[in-house]
């Protein structure tokens, strides 16, 4: 019972109270996309962002939560001494801690491409992330003209949501992306009733982990049966909602569907033909930014009051997203000079009692990231049991076996459609290599996580 949160924000809860654009909402099963052994009554299968927040708060009050955290708390430097964390702060207040757990999770700094003459743009201009509170009901959009500059995961959720509110709307997409139809429906008041009750939530929970898990066979054995169970639907649902053969090409990505993000939506294609819908594809991309809009590379100009980036994430400066000083004066993000790397993607070797929650190849591209992430957090359990029982003063993966781990990771990562699909994504790293997923089904990176091996660890007493 004696930790600390550190929250950078002034509000607890993390993604799900931070992401508050219109259409926000999950792409996992809503049973699944919850801790084990807190069940919640949700109305829809796939959870909308007011729900996913109220269940988070919901949480940080049953397990009196907020006592522990200390908002405005933006960490600017963690150094090891000996045998504990210094973790200073921007304020300059200093924490002493025995074990650091950083959990700033990868995708949440925000990225806003440099345009030319940005700043020059009198509008309102903000990222998806950082949703202004007097836009977050939609009805602020009438008689505005809109820009959405991207077309991932956060703008197709938000382009639908508010077409019908805007005077006329501009989608600027750089790469398509493979979009299946979103198949959720609404749960019953009687069976959202009996989700609250634990054997019947585990019993749906189970069922729904394995037909997703049955998914890493697609990914990773079989790009026949990927392209049979993802590709062949997903073009279905585009010709089905795109008849014009044209716009249909311009929608159409050039990489084998899942070496991307699969995007779910029912609604993102009609909402592009809407008459008051303007779409811009790389032939007709940003040239620069104008005091009153935006400027194409067609030489169109365009008039905006409102700028919106769903621009994505830098995904690994956000992994760990302040400098981290380890044994003798090793710094994290010069060991990570390469590429990030980790032991379990949780451990890092010369950096004691040191965990990272959502590290390097800890993503999956087919199940709940709250699975894998509660696997972390028994390797981290584990690891701080042995820290107790044995009194020590630290531990740390040995270099051996994080370099083994690594090298497996990597050497199957080459099976992956992550690996050999044709795109590129965040889920690489400035030289191409898959630095954010994990190769292959999350129940054997579960095991891995449970057994803890005396070997592969340095015990400092």
């Amino acid at each position: 019972h004696n930790f600390a949160m550190l929250e950078r924000r002034s509000f607890v809860g993390g993604t799900w109270l931070q992401n508050r654009y219109p259409g926000a909402a999950v792409d996992v099963q809503s049973p699944l996309y919850s801790l084990s052994g807190h069940p919640y009554p949700w109305s829809h299968l796939f959870a909308k962002q007011e729900e996913i927040a109220d269940y988070t708060t919901r949480l940080f009050n049953q397990h009196h939560l907020n006592k522990h955290v200390k908002l405005n708390a933006n960490v600017k430097e963690a150094l090891w001494q000996q045998d504990h964390w210094q973790v200073r702060l921007h304020s300059n207040e200093i924490i002493k801690t025995k074990v650091l757990i950083n959990a700033t999770g990868p995708l949440s700094t925000p990225v806003v491409p440099n345009f030319k003459n940005l700043d020059s743009f009198k509008g309102k201009a903000f990222h998806c992330n950082d949703w202004p509170k007097e836009l977050l009901d939609v009805s602020a959009f009438k008689n505005k003209t809109v820009a959405v500059i991207g077309s991932g995961a956060s703008a197709v959720q938000i382009i639908p949501a508010i077409i019908n509110k805007v005077k006329h709307l501009h989608v600027f997409q750089r790469t398509p992306h493979w979009i299946l139809p979103r198949l959720d429906w609404s749960i019953p008041k009687s069976l959202r009733k009996m989700l609250a009750f634990k054997p019947i939530y585990n019993v749906i929970r189970f069922f729904i982990y394995w037909s997703l898990e049955l998914r890493v066979i697609a990914f990773k054995y079989s790009e026949s049966l990927l392209k049979l169970a993802g590709e062949r639907p997903a073009m279905a649902h585009l010709k089905k909602q795109i008849r014009d053969d044209d716009f249909r090409e311009k929608l159409t990505p050039d990489f084998i569907i899942g070496c991307k993000r699969i995007l779910i939506s029912n609604t993102y294609y009609p909402a592009l033909q809407a008459s008051n819908c303007t779409f811009h594809d790389k032939s007709d991309a940003i040239l620069e930014f104008l005091e009153d809009g935006i400027k194409t590379t067609n030489n169109e100009k365009i008039t905006a009051d409102i700028v919106v980036f769903a621009t994505g994430y830098n995904a690994q400066e956000s992994m760990v997203s302040y400098p981290v000083i380890g044994n003798k004066g090793v710094k994290l993000h010069e060991q990570w000079h390469d590429y990030p790397r980790a032991y379990l993607g949780t451990s890092v070797p010369n950096f004691p009692n040191f965990f990272v929650v959502t590290g390097p190849n800890t993503g999956i591209g087919h199940t709940s990231a709250i699975f894998v992430i509660e696997s972390q957090m028994k390797y981290i359990a584990k690891c701080l049991d042995v820290i107790k029982s044995k009194c020590l003063v630290s531990l740390e993966p040995t270099e051996i076996a994080e370099d083994n781990y690594t090298q497996m990771i990597h050497t199957e990562m080459e099976r992956t459609i992550w690996s050999y699909g044709g795109c590129t994504s965040w889920y690489q790293n400035a030289q191409g290599k898959v630095i954010a997923m994990f190769p292959g089904f999350s129940f054997v990176f579960r095991r891995m996580c449970k057994r803890f091996n005396f070997k592969h660890h340095i015990f400092n007493r």
